[in-house]
This record gives C-alpha cells, structure tokens and sequence, in this order.
C-alpha cells in the first residue's frame, strides 16, 4: 500500500489549497480515508475523514472551511481547504483504514504553511 499526498505548499491567510492523496495496491473502496495534521510540537490531530457508512467528520476548527472528497476511481482522496488560517500550519497526512481488517496506513506527508 503506497499513499501519496500533494498540494501541499505556502499561501497567505484567507487563501486556499487542494491537498490530494493517491492511493496505490489496495482495494481503495474498502478503506475509510482521513486527513490528519501535525503542527511542531503538537500531537497529530485528525481533520477530516470519511467514517463507516460514507459519512464524514471534522474537527470542529474546521467545519464550514474545509471539504473532504473521494474519486473511488481514482483511488484518490482530496481536502479542499479555503479561508485558510496561519494555525492551519501543519504537515497535513493522509490515513488509510481498512474497513475489514483495521489495519491502517499513513502517507509521507506534505507541508501547508499560511503566512503572510
């Protein structure tokens, strides 16, 4: 299992970024797919993520900011990210949770910087 994230990179505060993460040798529709994030000195936090059912979760800072999608034919999971703030700084990482037998994976991770 190889996840892959992008989109990752500096933007001015109120800015918007498209993060993307690609998913290779797995089963993609089985997995429920999440974005997690870790700013320096902080534990990893989860930010949004699809949950069993297709349903999906935010951590409450970014409800009404942030969007998460997925193209199953892609195997490609998204974080539209709008009106960006400078405490969204973080390595933002991808997880890939089997549905069938729990086991999970992590991307390598991509940096969002929002300064100005």
């Amino acid at each position: 299992v190889q996840l892959v994230e992008s989109g990752g990179g500096l933007v001015q505060p109120g800015g918007s970024l498209r993060l993307s993460c690609a998913a290779s040798g797995m089963m993609f529709s089985i997995y429920d797919m999440g974005w997690y994030r870790q700013a320096p000195g902080k534990q990893r936090e989860l930010v949004a993520a699809f949950t069993r059912g297709g349903t999906t979760t935010y951590v409450d800072s970014a409800k009404g900011r942030f969007t998460i999608s997925r193209d199953n034919a892609k195997n490609t999971v998204f974080l539209q990210m709008n009106s960006l703030k400078p405490e969204d700084t973080a390595v933002y990482y991808c997880k890939a949770a089997s549905t069938i037998d729990g086991r999970s994976f992590w991307g390598q991770g991509t940096q969002v910087t929002v300064s100005s």
